[in-house]
């Protein structure tokens, strides 16, 4: 779809709702042209990875003694299970 740039101002918060549902907007000012287009999101498995946060069970931050020995108590039975111990 293409605006002028005076249509662009009056319908400002209409046009960006057609954009965000991934319409391309062409805004003409002064013989110039003006692409407004949504984000591009990520494609693949990889870009849609996020950081997680791990908890280390020797950090001095970590003070509920309880949840320390239960957290151990489970990583001990699990690696006898697997040979590992």
């Amino acid at each position: 779809m293409e605006v002028p740039i005076t249509q662009f101002r009056r319908e400002i918060f209409a046009l960006m709702n057609r954009v965000l549902q991934g319409e391309r907007i062409l805004v003409t000012h002064k013989g110039q042209r003006i692409l407004v287009l949504p984000e591009v999101h990520p494609t693949t498995r990889f870009d849609r990875l996020t950081r997680l946060q791990v908890t280390n069970p020797e950090h001095p931050d970590l003070d509920d003694a309880d949840m320390k020995a239960e957290m151990q108590a489970a990583w001990e039975k699990d690696w006898e299970e697997q040979g590992l111990v």
